[in-house]
């Protein structure tokens, strides 16, 4: 009887046990995504105790700016109405080093803070060195002469002479150093002797001049502690929450993140909009496909065709106009009316009279498209490539001397791509923290589940095998002959037969 009942009693334990497995595993069903959002919630907010903190203070991705610059072949056929021609050189490559500063909690659940950017030339990854000569389109000459197209001839030819005397001419042979970093220009430094408040150039003038040892502004994001459903999301840039380039209050509109992170729980439906000074406007890329990054799952984000589309292709862009072909963005009005153009590498998704109007350009998706890579449900890129063209319209114009015959045609300067990727203890951190724990959350749910209705099968089990016997025992059989009858004198109650156990075994 001591085997029974234990054998009994562990029956009983394992139905226990298998009705708390299948307990526990309903609750983590209900439970789990609740307590993973919680924790998203509390690691992605802009918060000194969140596990993101330090990495949106401080990036540790390390970023790369590799630069190309179109090197002209034909300057002086350019000069006589002739087809430009260029040769792409570079890539030219920068560590990109960025922490922010001046951090300041606001009352209304949003931080400002400045981001400075470092650069430092990596010769190791660069196909060539900064005192590489390039020969380029002088900007400064270039665009002064658009700016003066319509001035009295008289006014041309004075600053014709003027631009003789200084030296300058429409094509310039300068090293990358200078190009990136700035040269001292003695037409700049004449404007500023005479004309002190005319250009934004106060020293050396150079492409990337303001964006080394510098930010690029002030920037006011909410935190998310106090309303998640803004997290990221810009309040306002340098005090402003929308700029005055463009001619439409929607392109002037500052909306989206500052470009670093975004709000968690992204379906294929969610868009990545950010704000880029550099572009002065606001930037859209859409969802494209998911895949795996070192394991961690990711979104795929591109930009739309109609990112640099023209107005008359895509009429919500009429506020960037006046606009030239569709595919390049007019940036004149925030870069001192300078005829600057923006748009993808080689003129890629443009109108194709644009790379054609130049030799040597060629624009496929795979090298010239734009791409970030977002880890979904916490907002958080892993894997980023932007690129972007500068590129300058130039024609000639009567009067001013150092243009010559140029056609009119928009001329690629350089183009920039900028890269980062998550990576080292920061990726394994994130891994572990907010992938790999979240998964076997996922997956213990569903294995207490299966557990705890094996376990619970084992006393069904047990009950079925234990009843058996004793139901065939208990039918009736034949009716036995009267010969057979049991005697009255016989005892109801007798030993069993030797062998019979005593209880049912499972």
């Amino acid at each position: 009887m001591d085997k029974c009942a234990r054998a009994r009693w562990a029956v009983v334990a394992l139905g226990c046990v298998g009705l708390l497995c299948a307990v526990l595993g309903a609750v983590m069903i209900v439970a789990v995504p609740s307590i993973i959002k919680q924790q998203v919630h509390k690691n992605v907010r802009i918060d000194p105790s969140s596990l993101s903190f330090n990495m949106w203070k401080d990036i540790p991705v390390p970023f790369y700016l590799s630069v190309y610059f179109f090197d002209i072949v034909n300057p002086k056929d350019i000069l006589q109405g002739h087809k430009p021609q260029v040769r792409e050189r570079g890539p030219y490559v920068y560590r990109e080093f960025r922490h922010k500063t001046n951090i300041t909690f606001n009352d209304n659940d949003t931080v400002s803070f400045l981001e400075i950017r470092n650069f430092k030339f990596q010769p190791d990854k660069s196909n060539g060195l900064e005192s590489d000569y390039i020969v380029m389109p002088n900007i400064l000459i270039l665009s002064a002469a658009m700016m003066l197209e319509n001035k009295p001839l008289g006014l041309k030819l004075f600053m014709t002479l003027a631009f003789s005397t200084l030296g300058q001419r429409a094509f310039m042979n300068r090293t990358v150093g200078e190009i990136m970093w700035g040269y001292d220009d003695a037409l700049v430094n004449l404007i500023n002797k005479y004309l002190p408040n005319m250009l934004p150039v106060k020293g050396k003038f150079g492409l990337f001049a303001e964006l080394n040892n510098s930010d690029s502004g002030l920037f006011t994001v909410f935190t998310g502690i106090k309303n998640f459903s803004r997290i990221h999301l810009v309040d306002k840039w340098n005090g402003i929450n929308k700029v005055n380039f463009w001619h439409s209050d929607q392109c002037n509109m500052i909306n989206g993140t500052s470009g670093q992170m975004w709000p968690p729980f992204m379906t294929p439906e969610s868009s990545l909009e950010f704000y880029s000074p550099e572009a002065c406007r606001s930037m859209k890329l859409v969802y494209q496909d998911s895949g795996v990054f070192e394991g961690i799952p990711v979104y795929r984000f591109k930009a739309p065709d109609t990112l640099f589309a023209n107005g008359s292709v895509y009429p919500p862009n009429e506020g960037f106009c006046p606009c030239l072909q569709s595919g390049i963005q007019n940036v004149s009005t925030c870069r001192f009316n300078a005829p600057l153009f923006l748009s993808h590498p080689h003129f890629y998704n443009a109108d194709p009279v644009l790379a054609d109007a130049v030799l040597g350009l060629h624009p496929n998706e795979k090298e010239h498209s734009l791409f970030l890579d977002i880890h979904p449900v916490t907002g958080i890129p892993m894997n980023c490539s932007v690129k972007l063209q500068l590129s300058l319209y130039i024609k000639s114009v009567k009067g001013i001397g150092q243009t010559g015959n140029i056609a009119p045609v928009v001329l690629p300067l350089m183009w920039f791509e900028e890269r980062g990727a998550m990576e080292g203890n920061t990726l394994q951190t994130f891994y572990t923290q907010l992938v790999l724990m979240p998964r076997v959350m996922h997956y213990a749910q569903y294995v207490l589940l299966a557990l705890g209705g094996v376990l619970l099968l084992i006393p069904v089990i047990y009950q079925i095998r234990s009843q058996g016997p004793e139901d065939a025992k208990n039918q009736p059989g034949p009716a036995a002959p009267p010969d057979q009858l049991p005697s009255p004198y016989t005892p109801l109650l007798q030993e069993p037969p030797s062998g019979q156990p005593a209880c049912p075994t499972v």
